[in-house]
């Protein structure tokens, strides 16, 4: 156990940390684009998805039993991603009290990279946004329990709503692609032979998850997603 804590303590720990959760918010980023994707084949198909998933688990879990505690889950994952990050960044503005005079323009300091902070202040309140719009329904103009595509197509009928929709979803593959590429690196895939690849793959996993994403809000004010 003293190792673990040692280990967690150092920013080594903290490093590989946060690679471990990002990869599991990698995995759950992919397969709930893949799901929004199912509403393209007609209502019936997406609120069946949505019931399944309500369902999963069964009969061993009770109705949305283990929908709960992969949220619980991934809530863990968020605290365990986001307090270390805060650590190693309080820790480096310890170290370094004065600002550099010039930025230098390395790998280090993409775009991605720095605005890794305000990206993830962002997609944590879009998070509590997304869930009381779609999943609560608190927030949304027309809530149908039990009917995700009406209220996935309801939800992005208002311009606005889309519009922002697709803008963080550019804040999150903007804080996917850094989180891809770094955290190879951290957890060892880095080596000459391979290095040259880490960059491509940030940037496709983060073009396709991007692109996924926006299908619904796109595909609402094209006209393509309508209610029956």
């Amino acid at each position: 156990m003293r190792r673990v804590t040692n280990l967690y303590r150092s920013s080594v720990g903290k490093k590989v940390l946060m690679a471990v959760t990002g990869v599991i918010f990698i995995l759950f980023v992919v397969g709930h684009m893949y799901g929004n994707l199912k509403a393209f084949y007609g209502p019936d198909v997406f609120n069946h998805y949505a019931e399944f998933l309500r369902e999963m688990g069964s009969p061993l879990f009770m109705h949305g039993q283990l929908l709960w505690i992969i949220r619980i889950a991934l809530l863990v994952a968020v605290f365990f991603h986001v307090v270390p990050a805060i650590q190693l960044w309080l820790k480096g503005n310890k170290a370094r009290p004065v600002k550099y005079a010039r930025r230098l323009e390395i790998e280090e300091t993409t775009i991605g990279a720095r605005t890794q902070r305000w990206g993830g202040v962002l997609l944590f309140f879009f998070v509590i946004i997304h869930l009381l719009h779609l999943t609560i329904g608190s927030l949304h103009p027309d809530f149908v329990p039990g009917d995700a595509y009406n209220n996935l197509v309801v939800g992005f009928q208002e311009t606005p709503v889309a519009i922002g929709y697709i803008v963080v979803m550019g804040a999150l593959c903007l804080h996917l692609y850094h989180g891809v590429w770094s955290s190879m690196q951290t957890l060892g895939i880095s080596h000459p032979r391979f290095n040259r690849y880490r960059r491509p793959i940030a940037v496709i996993v983060a073009a396709v998850v991007f692109f996924g994403f926006i299908t619904a809000p796109v595909g609402v004010m094209a006209g393509i997603l309508v209610l029956n």
